[in-house]
This record gives C-alpha cells, sequence and structure tokens, in this order.
C-alpha cells in the first residue's frame, strides 16, 4: 500500500466539503492510478462522495449554449410577476419565477439536458 496523503486524510473524515477539499481528494484520487472503489475505501471515503465530487469539479467552470425560440413577438411584454417558460427538448419545460438566480437555473437545466 502506497503512503498515505496527509491532506486526503485531513479532508476524508469530514462531514462537509468544500470545492477545494474535493478538488485536494479527487486530483489525489486520479494522481494515484487507483479505481475509484479502491481510493476511497483506502482513504474511509463514500465511493459515490468521491465520484459525484469528481464529476462535479470536471464540470466546473463550463459554459453550454441551449438553442432558444422567442414565443411571444417582439416588443410584447411578459405581465409582471409571471414566470418565464423555458421549454426544452423532449417536450419538457421550466418555469421561472421572476428574481430567479441564474446559477440555479443553469444546474436545473444541465440536470434536465443530461449534461453535467
Amino acid at each position: 500500500m502506497a503512503r498515505m496523503d496527509e491532506a486526503v486524510v485531513g479532508v476524508a473524515g469530514r462531514s462537509y466539503w468544500r470545492a477545494a477539499d474535493a478538488r485536494v481528494v479527487v486530483e489525489a484520487w486520479k494522481r494515484s492510478g487507483q479505481r475509484l472503489t479502491e481510493f476511497a475505501s483506502e482513504y474511509g471515503i463514500h465511493a459515490r462522495r468521491l465520484g459525484r465530487w469528481a464529476q462535479r469539479l470536471e464540470c466546473e467552470g463550463e459554459l453550454r449554449f441551449h438553442p432558444v425560440r422567442l414565443v411571444a413577438p417582439r416588443g410584447t411584454a411578459r405581465p409582471a410577476g409571471e414566470p418565464l417558460e423555458v421549454v426544452l427538448g423532449a417536450g419538457r419545460s421550466v418555469r421561472v419565477p421572476p428574481g430567479f438566480a441564474a446559477e440555479d437555473l443553469a444546474r436545473v437545466l444541465a440536470v434536465l439536458e443530461g449534461v453535467c
């Protein structure tokens, strides 16, 4: 068994990981050359947790554009307080209330479209 990485040991036992903490563990796993399950077992980490963080960090900062189609004619305003409806492929739609957080919408769209 290889010498354990002290930085990973320090993070592994925490119940909450910040992105910076997870990055330390994910990078150590990738450097190790081990399978995810082997590395997780060695450090007492749930393999699913490590896998989710690896995927999340891999997708971090990516910008994706989604095709859109304007439904209302130009100059037609949406009534105040009415949600904005985003129609996705396969007949799915998302209603976005006024004052939404763009980051939240991006996460929802990513899940619905099956991307990171």
